[in-house]
């Protein structure tokens, strides 16, 4: 498995929905669509949300107070391990694969009413540790596809 040191990491899931609502699954690859999202998901097209990522520690959390979860159960289209994501700054470009390229927009999410994962265990992840991002590249993206940063944070003021 890949480290967070080294600036990369690996698909562990491809999770997307028919309609919103609903429950992702794990579909074992998609395509995703420059200044869209993943094809065929329900929430795509969101202009800085088009696709959703969430490490694996993020999931480990929840896991460890006693939650059954699995991948997509947070309505993330990419679990992600060997990065916590969400220290990455807005801005950092994410290459997935031979040819995606995402930039993150947004870290967390207001949510304006309590999900079923909150209201089971009290506290829900994605608020605080959910990733979202902007497609700039096209590409397909599989379960097993290597997760690499490529500039962290380019467009932000550097020190």
């Amino acid at each position: 498995m890949t480290t967070k040191a080294a600036g990369r990491g690996v698909i562990l899931a491809v999770n997307i929905s028919d309609r919103k609502g609903q429950k992702k699954h794990d579909v074992g690859k998609c395509r995703l669509l420059r200044d869209f999202g993943i094809a065929g998901d329900a929430h795509a097209g969101t202009p800085t949300r088009q696709v959703s990522l969430l490490s694996q520690g993020s999931v480990d959390k929840m896991t460890a107070m006693g939650l059954k979860v699995g991948y997509g159960d947070f309505a993330e289209n990419f679990t992600v391990a060997g990065l916590t994501l969400h220290e990455l700054p807005v801005g950092t470009l994410l290459k997935i694969g031979a040819t995606a390229l995402l930039r993150i927009t947004r870290i967390g999410k207001e949510c304006h009413a309590r999900c079923e994962i909150y209201r089971l265990v009290g506290d829900c992840i994605m608020p605080r540790e959910g990733v979202f991002a902007e497609v700039l590249a096209e590409g397909e993206v599989r379960t097993g596809d290597e997760v690499r940063i490529v500039d962290a944070a380019p467009d932000a003021e550097r020190a």
